[in-house]
């Protein structure tokens, strides 16, 4: 549940005129509290420090210089930077304000590299302007120049220390924070909520509270960061704990404890602290509907939903997506239809919906309508219908989707695009869209070399792999699980076993079971079969699975190994005591070898456990239908067209390609 804006009001009782702590716009636990400079008190302040020193005469003052100052001040405010910067550098005469003014409007507009430039041709030194820079780097990180700014600074105030020490803060170094914080003679309460905060942010919750309990006056704002931090530690008990001693509590707080029981699965607690809640706005009841679907209780969330006084498009979209999640897809469609206001969230739950929960073709169904709607999809929309595409018609459709809106350059849909070509066969366009592609990441690279392995092409998909490498693009365990089947087809036996003692020596990653399945894979092809059953048998505790077990016994069979395949036959049996897979293997194995005492003896376990063969089946998709044939089934409404054409065309050309036609061995 994303919480939504915490708004603040805290002005400074410390620091100098004209800092305040900013009123709007902090997302809590999302960043260090900021300041901003109020440009009226700046002008204010300036006076004064000039008349303190003496340099300063208000009958002298310029009030074409007082009005441009402001002018720059208000568009600032408004974004028009470059209006401001025209302002600023067609005045015939400035004043230490108007560079203090300018600058402060580059740092609220981000442009900090011009506010730096303008810095360095001041014509003298304010402290407004040296603590705005000082806010700035630490903002960007670069709290060496805050410090520099910051230790040459003849007076400093409130505002300079806080800004110094939440750059610290931000950047994990929170032993020079705390520092600066002890040397600080004059504390308010910003400073202290920002220690509390930092602390909070860096994990450290014993040392934010350390700094809250000896807070002298704790606002809302500290507390509810307390209450946040044991939150999201999943310390549950001790935020609530904190929650019943707060003098005053908003709708924040409320929401942030009802979260964390929601999250911790404590249901009924969220329950009771939702009905004692004085005041309830929009998130309040989408906070309970969406935690009461997470947990499994979605007929309770719509009762939530049901009640809600006012349902924002917030709420409609956390109902859509709890029933889409659910699978429960029409139900999400009937709320989908009866929504009043539909962003670019929620076509994009209702497609990925149907992309995941089916039926694919709704997906598909539902772009047309977001287009006739006016909505522009985003690169999401394209991801998702991409996985709701089921030929190669449909994905170069897709295609041309994402080439119209601009998206050709994104990594995410490009790799998506070359594993949907890969899985339809065709590996040309998935070979373009590669190549194609500026931005390739690892996810890129493997997906190419996958799709060259899983059809076949292994030179092809270990030149990919080479290239990766020499693009100093680091693998990761599904390149090696591509990389290593293309040597298992490709028969590289010494290769293959280089490469997987490099997923770890080299790479500093833990093979998975599908690498050993791999590697069990490649020495069972070359008929290594004791040295495949010697990898099983010194795998590490917990990888042995039915896959690697299946190939090797699949190895056995192939290459007539009797002596291996009780051993790992019966193993697999026992791993997977209710799948036909091990028993057909085994079986085959001691028929192919006229052992039928043993044969029986399998047939025999799997009657008395009630294990039944899964059919063979295969299938094929003809103008948008897919038509399934099974072992033995008749079925079909053209199946004599079907046998026919069987019969007297293919089965003749299967023969002329040296197929040999065995005599199969049917369990049932």
């Amino acid at each position: 549940m994303d919480m939504k804006v915490m708004n603040l009001a805290l002005w400074s009782s410390h620091c100098r005129p004209p800092f305040k702590f900013i009123s709007t716009s902090w997302r809590l636990g999302h960043s260090i509290p900021s300041f901003s400079v109020n440009p009226k008190q700046t002008l204010k302040w300036e006076r004064t420090r000039y008349s303190i020193y003496g340099d300063y005469n208000p009958k002298s003052v310029d009030s074409d210089i007082y009005n441009c100052n402001l002018k720059i001040t208000k568009l600032g405010r408004q974004r028009k930077v470059e209006e401001a910067r025209q302002i600023f550098v067609e005045m015939p005469h400035r004043d230490i304000v108007s560079y203090t003014s300018m600058i402060t409007v580059y740092l609220k507009n981000g442009d900090l590299y011009k506010a730096e430039e303008l810095f360095r041709t001041m014509p003298g030194r304010s402290i407004v302007a040296d603590s705005a820079m000082i806010d700035g780097y630490a903002k960007a990180n670069r709290i060496n120049d805050a410090r520099r700014i910051f230790d040459r600074m003849p007076d400093r105030n409130v505002f300079s220390w806080t800004s110094l020490i939440s750059g610290y803060l931000s950047i994990g170094r929170v032993d020079e924070a705390r520092q600066f914080f002890n040397q600080m003679s004059d504390r308010n309460i910003v400073a202290w909520t920002t220690m509390v905060l930092g602390y909070a942010r860096n994990g450290l919750i014993s040392d934010a509270r350390d700094i809250f309990d000896k807070m002298p006056d704790k606002n809302i704002v500290a507390w509810t960061v307390m209450i946040k931090s044991y939150v999201e530690d999943c310390q549950i008990d001790e935020a609530r704990k904190l929650f019943n001693e707060m003098p005053h509590r908003n709708l924040y707080s409320w929401n942030i404890m009802i979260l964390g029981y929601l999250d911790a699965g404590r249901v009924s607690e969220a329950i009771e602290l939702f009905k004692l809640m004085p005041q309830r706005n929009a998130i309040s009841w989408t906070t309970m509907l969406t935690g009461l679907a997470r947990n499994g209780l979605i007929e309770n969330a719509r009762q939530y939903f049901d009640q809600m006084p006012k349902k924002d498009i917030a709420a409609w979209n956390a109902m859509i997506t709890a029933y889409a999640d659910d699978g429960l897809m029409s139900e999400a469609k009937e709320l989908f239809n009866l929504m009043p206001e539909k962003n670019i969230l929620t076509w994009n739950t209702i497609i990925d919906g149907h992309a995941r929960n089916g039926p694919k073709h709704e997906a598909l169904k539902h772009l047309v309508l977001m287009l006739r709607a006016g909505s522009r999809p985003n690169e999401i929309t394209v991801t998702s219908v991409l996985t709701a595409c089921n030929g190669l018609v449909e994905t170069v459709q897709a295609h041309a989707l994402v080439i119209l809106l601009g998206f050709e350059d994104d990594t995410s849909l490009t790799n998506s695009l070359v594993t949907m070509y890969s899985r339809n066969g065709d590996i040309g366009s998935a070979r373009i869209a590669f190549e194609n592609l500026r931005a390739k990441d690892s996810v890129s690279w493997s997906a190419m070399i996958l799709a060259y392995s899983n059809h076949g092409y292994a030179d092809h998909a270990l030149e990919v792999f080479a290239r990766m490498l020499r693009s100093g693009t680091k693998p990761h365990e599904i390149t090696f699980v591509g990389v290593l089947s293309a040597c298992s087809h490709a028969g590289l036996v010494d290769k293959g076993l280089r490469l997987f003692y490099t997923i770890s020596q080299a790479y500093g990653l833990e093979p998975t079971a599908e690498h050993y399945s791999c590697l069990v894979d490649l020495l069972g092809r070359a008929g290594k079969v004791d040295e495949a059953f010697k990898v099983v048998s010194q795998m590490p505790q917990g990888k042995q699975d039915g896959a690697i077990l299946g190939a090797l016994l699949s190895a056995c069979k192939l290459h007539g190994n009797v002596a291996v395949a009780n051993q790992v036959g019966e193993a697999l049996i026992e791993l997977e005591p209710t799948s036909s897979g091990g028993y057909v293997l085994l079986a085959s194995v001691y028929a192919a070898h006229e052992k039928w005492s043993d044969f029986a003896g399998v047939r025999k376990k799997m009657k008395e456990r009630k294990v039944r063969k899964v059919p063979g089946f295969s299938q094929i998709e003809v103008k948008n239908r897919t038509h399934v044939f099974f072992v033995g089934d008749k079925s079909h409404p053209q199946v004599k067209e079907i046998y026919a054409l069987l019969k007297e065309i293919l089965l003749p050309q299967m023969i002329d390609m040296g197929y040999c036609k065995r005599t199969p061995i049917l369990l049932v």
